[in-house]
């Protein structure tokens, strides 16, 4: 305590008195933060597109009055109201690893249902598309429904599972976006419609669907082959996903990881799979063929 503000005090307990300076919070303009408020994004921009996987269920919907173009490019636009889809982690708690602390450790990602809702069109093809829709699901095609030994018989998951059906949030420029890919995607549930002749309003039908798991960021071949999927930047792709050459930043690590040149190129050897010529095609824009990497006869130094 010696040398600080408070005298010196022989005492049973040593008290130590740290002292810090809180600045005072200084007054902005509005000037400087109306720009970050004018630039959030709003809701009413979105875009639903729906793709059914390439099974029977194609044509259990035509026999219906559903027909593809219809659910390319007219239920998306009747979907009133959509949700970003989230998750949660589950975790499970560890005691004992250390005296006193309980740790939480994630274990599985859920999935949570998503509701959406659609305006009903006077065709009645969104309710006849989610009505024998499930019906395709539980198999009930496959015998007369006025029968009185009707049953259910539930096809396989991969033929009514939608993997291609997208929700994408986009800005009025449509410039910037984000976009939701649903995996193992189907309807689990049409609620009731409710009906009434007390004023007159629009039908909408509220269907809850399921999921497996979604994807964020764009995944066609075309983004994927511009190493710009999944909300990647910069170009540069993943190479542990995609199975391409080494990033600027993988190289850039093993170059500086000291002078031994032959341990240089064993690292990147090893990190491409054998082959180091797609580094070189990276930096030359060239490819200089393929094969195996054959020990040096020169010496490389990389600095």
């Amino acid at each position: 305590m010696r040398g600080s503000i408070f005298p010196y005090k022989t005492s049973k307990y040593i008290w130590h008195v740290i002292l810090f300076r809180v600045p005072a919070p200084r007054p902005r303009p509005i000037s400087e933060f109306l720009s970050k408020f004018q630039n959030v994004a709003q809701t009413s921009q979105y875009l639903v597109k729906f793709a059914l996987p390439v099974s029977p269920l194609r044509s259990h919907l035509r026999r219906k009055g559903v027909n593809d173009r219809f659910i390319a490019e007219d239920i998306g636009l009747l979907c009133s109201d959509a949700v970003l889809p989230g998750s949660a982690l589950a975790s499970v708690d560890t005691r004992g690893d250390f005296q006193g602390v309980i740790e939480k450790f994630a274990h599985t990602r859920n999935f949570t249902q998503m509701n959406l809702e659609f305006y009903v069109d006077n065709d009645y093809k969104i309710l006849k598309f989610f009505e024998h829709y499930i019906e395709f699901i539980t198999g009930s095609s496959a015998s007369d429904p006025t029968s009185g030994t009707y049953h259910f018989k539930l096809n396989y998951p991969s033929d009514y599972k939608m993997n291609e059906t997208r929700i994408v949030k986009f800005e009025r420029d449509y410039n910037r976006f984000l976009e939701y890919r649903f995996i193992g995607l189907f309807p689990l549930s049409l609620q009731s419609t409710r009906v009434s002749y007390q004023g007159s309003s629009l039908l909408k039908a509220n269907v809850t669907f399921s999921f497996d798991r979604y994807i964020c960021g764009e995944s066609t071949s075309l983004v994927r082959n511009l190493k710009r999927a999944f909300n990647e930047i910069f170009g540069r792709g993943n190479p542990a996903r995609d199975g391409s050459s080494l990033s600027f930043d993988q190289l850039n690590s093993v170059f500086r990881a000291g002078n031994d040149t032959d341990n240089k190129i064993e690292k990147l050897t090893n990190l491409n799979n054998g082959s180091i010529s797609s580094q070189v095609a990276n930096f030359t824009g060239t490819s200089l063929g393929s094969g195996q990497y054959v020990a040096p006869s020169y010496n490389i130094d990389f600095g």
